[in-house]
């Protein structure tokens, strides 16, 4: 059995009702979570045994409702083809029903498709004023030719790329344009469900409808079909014993037709009359066809167009977080390792000493030059340990290693990429000190402990980032450190591999909101590193 929520609207969802309880309501809690603020947050449940269902209200604020009349405390026992509402928002319960039959298909390829090249032209040219190897025409057909004219400039309107959402108000406005139907929807399929869910629809006169206007089984037998089908008349149709909606919108006669231009099935166009049965021509399906086909073409394009600005935004802004080898990890990966997770991290906390005596010193203009000229030497390290970038504080920079993933020396790429931007500061304070400006120091704390990583704020919007006290106390480490220096917590000292530089051990140091007293190592940097 099946439980539609929101049956025949823009919103449809199809839900399968299995065998058990299913419950409804506005937590997580439940089966069915619908977030409206109509529904209590446990508000209504389905008991199914076989082809029987109990609906039973939870005691909700708004109630439950069968055909408008109140569902008693104790239930009642709901039919397939029944409608209820919880609150606000409509469900049915559907059983499976045969699969329709439509008066007439039609093969995706039509009279008005591209021919293949050979089909079109002759080995050699034929005698006359054209050289043009064309094969002899078959006796003119006005109407056909009037088509095939009306197709050309369907293409030409639906060419130019944009945001989906406009080419398919495109492809609606034409639909009315051209043809006499009441109605017309695109549905295409969601990605993530696999389903074919409503994205636009319209009245003749511009309206959106405001209730039922389709059958999904229609679209689910021509999507699961691949061929275009012509519903001559509904009200004898074999799908009426499951479509209700269908009598209840008087729909005598409808068209639907998929969205494929190659292999796979981007979505359907549909369309109906409400006036007259039969009102549907096998010609208009075939004529729907073609123009569904250009129509999925220009779908699929757009819909690569829209792919490939999302890929190169979001390949921007992995950029601002991630090595290149790690993007590389990202995009095999789907970005699914972007997913919040606890896992364990090195953090790398640098700071510049001195920096707000010495920006009063600067124009504002200065401090950014000098910035912008020290931060990007001190990316380009971070990155090429295969480090995470997290963020710029002022003058602060903070990175991670081992997420968003992790690898077994993690600590010793981390006290690598601290040692190297000392190197790098000196070698850039050798630069300025020539140019008669200001040199830097900075000092650096490093931390390991568990965080939470992964993306934070808006799903459109990536800010990825580690919550945690690990980080907290890779800032404290930090501040404790010297001008120049490097520090590291124990427990960074013990996942340490290498240890090619000398470590001295320093006496306990009281930081900033901890009751304990920390262990921390000072390196040696200038020291030749171990082989």
């Amino acid at each position: 059995m099946w439980l539609i929520m929101n049956p025949g609207l823009l919103t449809e969802k199809v839900l399968p009702l299995p065998e058990g309880v299913t419950t409804i309501g506005r937590t997580e809690e439940n089966s069915v979570c619908v977030l409206h603020a109509s529904l209590s947050r446990r508000h209504a449940q389905l008991a199914r045994k076989g082809d029987q269902v109990l609906i039973t209200d939870l005691g909700s604020k708004n109630g439950t409702f069968v055909s408008e009349v109140r569902v008693e405390p104790r239930g009642r026992e709901l039919h397939p083809g029944e409608s209820f509402r919880c609150g606000e928002v409509a469900f049915k319960l559907m059983a499976p029903v045969n699969e329709p039959k439509p008066t007439h298909t039609q093969n995706l390829r039509t009279r008005f498709s591209p021919a293949a090249m050979e089909d079109l032209l002759l080995a050699a040219p034929t005698p006359g004023s054209s050289v043009l190897k064309l094969r002899q025409a078959a006796p003119a057909d006005g109407r056909a030719a009037e088509k095939l004219q009306v197709l050309l400039k369907v293409s030409q309107l639906l060419s130019s790329l944009g945001p989906i959402d406009e080419l398919l108000e495109r492809i609606i406005q034409l639909v009315f344009r051209i043809l006499e139907v009441d109605r017309a929807a695109v549905f295409l399929v969601d990605p993530a469900t696999g389903t074919l869910r409503p994205r636009v629809a319209r009245l003749s006169s511009g309206e959106v409808p405001s209730g039922p206007f389709y059958s999904h089984h229609v679209v689910d037998y021509v999507r699961k079909h691949s061929v275009a089908a012509l519903f001559a008349d509904a009200r004898v149709d074999p799908r009426l014993e499951g479509a209700s909606s269908v009598m209840m919108q008087a729909i005598q006669a409808s068209m639907c037709v998929p969205l494929k231009p190659h292999n796979e099935v981007l979505g359907v166009l549909y369309v109906d009359n409400r006036s007259q049965a039969n009102g549907f021509a096998q010609e208009d399906l075939e004529f729907l066809t073609a123009f569904a086909n250009q129509a999925a073409i220009a779908l699929e394009s757009s819909m690569l167009s829209q792919r490939l600005a999302e890929e190169a935004a979001l390949r921007t802004t992995y950029q601002r977080f991630f090595s290149a080898p790690v993007i590389k990890k990202l995009h095999s990966s789907q970005g699914a390792q972007l997913e919040r997770v606890e896992t364990e991290v090195t953090v790398l906390f640098s700071d510049i000493s001195g920096f707000t005596s010495l920006s009063s010193t600067l124009h504002p203009m200065q401090v950014m030059d000098l910035l912008n000229e020290y931060y990007p030497v001190m990316a380009d390290i971070v990155f090429r340990y295969e480090g995470t970038l997290e963020k710029y504080i002022g003058d602060a920079l903070m990175a991670i290693w081992g997420a968003p993933f992790s690898q077994p020396d993690d600590a010793d790429r981390a006290l690598r990429a601290s040692v190297e931007m000392q190197h790098a500061l000196t070698d850039l304070n050798a630069k300025w000190k020539s140019q008669g400006r200001q040199e830097l120091k900075i000092h650096v704390g490093l931390n390991t402990g568990r965080v939470a990583a992964g993306n934070i704020g808006s799903e459109h919007y990536l800010q990825y980032a580690t919550i945690g006290d690990t980080t907290n106390v890779a800032s404290r480490i930090c501040s404790a450190a010297n001008d120049g220096e490097i520090c590291l917590a124990e427990t960074t000292f013990q996942r340490l591999r290498e240890r090619s530089w000398p470590l001295t051990k320093l006496p306990p140091v009281q930081v900033k909101g901890k009751v304990e007293p920390l262990t921390l190592y000072r390196v040696d940097w200038n020291a030749t590193p171990r082989k």
